[in-house]
């Protein structure tokens, strides 16, 4: 495992109306849900640590604190970058900012575990 900080990833996304609060019962309104923005926050974090794992090795997130501080309508680009900034053994401490236009309309972090993805799986039945 090579890990270290800096590596950061970088998501692009254009909202649609199934992206929306009104789609996914987070609200019900016509803007980005904020569990999409989640999801796109811990796809990021993905990317940014793919490389840097050994073979057989997976990450999984064990907690997220986002704040969502404006809304983003159904055909605007959001832009979410991940960088690592703390390896503590086998846990991974990200610092978590989405964009909208230019403008921040989240940010907050995102902790994930590295893990031996078959003792992981198996642990599950």
């Amino acid at each position: 495992m090579t890990l270290r900080p800096g590596l950061h990833a970088e998501v692009e996304f254009t909202v649609t109306d199934a992206d929306t609060a009104a789609a996914v019962g987070s609200g019900d309104v016509p803007v980005l849900a904020t569990p999409r923005l989640i999801a796109l926050a811990e796809a990021a974090t993905v990317a940014a640590v793919s490389a840097g794992l050994d073979a057989g090795q997976t990450s999984v997130g064990t907690l997220v604190r986002l704040e969502h501080l404006r809304a983003s309508a159904v055909g605007s680009t959001v832009r979410v970058r991940a960088e690592l900034v703390d390896v503590d053994g086998r846990q991974l401490r990200f610092d978590i900012t989405a964009t909208d236009a230019g403008q921040i309309i989240g940010r907050g972090e995102v902790v994930r575990a590295v893990v031996d993805r078959q003792r992981f799986l198996g642990r599950l039945g």
